[in-house]
C-alpha cells in the first residue's frame, strides 16, 4: 500500500467542506445551469470557485451576480487567458475545503452526488472517489451512460482514463496535484493522483451522478488527436519505454473501440 493509501481520511461526510473548481471561458449560455447544480447539492457545505479565463461575453457578470446572491461563490478572474489547466490550478490554490472536486461550466451534477461520494469515502477510507455519468449532446439528447469499474489503480488508469473529471473528488489529505498544459490534462491529473493514493473507488450506485456535455467538433471527439496525446503521455510524461508504452497503448485502443460500440 502506498504512503498516501495509509493516510487518515481528513473529515467525515457530515463535516467535510468541498471546494468545487469551475473554470469558465465564454460560458454565459451554460454557466448558470452548472452553478445551480452545485447549489442544489444535498451536501450544502461547499465553496464554488468560479474562474473566468478572460471571457469576452457575459460570463464575468454572471459570476459576480452569483457571488452577490450566494456567499459560497468565490469569483476569480484570471489576469490573462491561460487555458483550462491554468484556470483549474488557480482554483486549487484558492480552495479552502477538506475535499476538492471539479465541474466544467457546461456540465452538471445530480443533487446527491457529493453526499454519496463523501459517505462512501468515509465508509471505505477511500481518498479518491468517482461516479458514473451521462453523456448528452447540445440538443439534450442522451448519447450514452458511462459506468466505470468499481475501483482502479495506477496500472488500470494507464490502460484507460476511468475517472471522468466532472465526477472525481479527492480528500486533500492526499495532497493537491496540478494540471499540466498538455492534451488530456485531466487524465494526467487523475493518473498522478491515483498513483499517490494507490486506489480510487466508484460510488456503488447504478444511477449516473453527473452529466457531461459533448459539443459538436470538440477535442474529445477527435480520436486521432486523442491517440497522439495518449502516446505522448506514455512516453514523455510517464517515461515508459517503447515496449511498455505500446502494451498500454494497445489496451487504450481496445477499450476506446469498445466504448464506440
Amino acid at each position: 500500500m502506498s504512503e498516501a493509501g495509509t493516510a487518515k481520511v481528513s473529515a467525515i461526510a457530515g463535516t467535510a467542506r468541498v471546494s468545487v473548481v469551475m473554470p469558465a471561458y465564454n460560458a454565459a449560455a451554460t454557466l448558470c445551469a452548472s452553478m445551480d447544480s452545485v447549489f442544489a447539492q444535498t451536501h450544502a457545505d461547499v465553496e464554488l470557485l468560479v474562474i473566468d479565463d478572460c471571457s469576452t461575453d457575459a460570463t464575468w457578470s454572471l459570476i459576480e451576480d452569483a457571488a452577490a446572491r450566494d456567499s459560497r461563490v468565490v469569483p476569480i478572474k484570471q489576469p490573462k487567458n491561460g487555458g483550462v489547466a491554468a484556470a483549474r490550478n488557480a482554483g486549487i490554490e484558492a480552495a479552502t475545503g477538506t475535499h476538492l472536486a471539479f465541474l466544467d461550466s457546461d456540465d452538471r451534477w445530480l443533487p446527491d452526488k457529493l453526499a454519496l461520494q463523501l459517505a462512501h469515502m468515509r465508509d471505505t477510507g477511500t481518498m479518491i472517489s468517482y461516479t458514473g455519468y451521462r453523456r448528452f449532446d447540445e440538443s439534450g439528447r442522451e448519447l450514452s451512460i458511462v459506468r466505470p469499474p468499481a475501483e482502479v489503480g495506477y496500472a488500470d488508469m494507464l490502460k484507460s482514463n476511468r475517472i471522468g473529471n466532472l465526477t472525481g473528488m479527492y480528500d486533500r489529505a492526499l495532497g493537491d496535484g496540478r494540471f499540466q498544459r498538455i492534451g488530456h490534462e485531466d487524465y494526467v491529473f487523475w493518473l498522478h493522483q491515483v498513483r499517490r493514493a494507490g486506489i480510487a473507488r466508484r460510488v456503488p450506485t447504478a444511477a449516473p451522478l453527473a452529466e457531461y456535455l459533448v459539443r459538436t467538433g470538440s477535442l474529445s471527439a477527435d480520436k486521432r488527436k486523442a491517440a497522439r496525446w495518449q502516446w505522448n503521455i506514455y512516453r514523455n510524461i510517464e517515461g515508459l519505454g517503447r515496449i511498455r508504452a505500446a502494451w498500454y497503448f494497445a489496451h487504450y485502443a481496445a477499450i476506446a473501440l469498445m466504448k464506440r460500440k
